[in-house]
């Protein structure tokens, strides 16, 4: 589940990134991303402000969009031991 601290001095959007982030890395949330507007709702926040947390993960290479077909988890390569 996706929450934001409104009392928090770290923007919402961080806020949300590093939740999904997190969720992303541990293997919770693989493949298909739900909708900006699914998380949205569920976090209580704006689609702005979760288009701008997706658009953290994207930089950062953790997820990939194509138009019309949402967004999807960058499979990950473990670090060379």
């Amino acid at each position: 589940m996706i929450t934001v601290d409104r009392d928090s001095p770290e923007p919402m959007y961080l806020q949300i990134a590093g939740q999904l982030r997190d969720q992303i890395l541990s293997g919770e949330l693989a493949g298909r991303v739900r909708s900006v507007k699914s998380y949205s709702q569920e976090a209580g926040v704006s689609k702005v402000v979760l288009e701008m947390a997706m658009a953290v993960l994207k930089e950062e290479g953790l997820i990939e969009t194509a138009i019309g077909k949402g967004a999807y988890t960058v499979r990950r390569q473990p670090p060379p031991e």
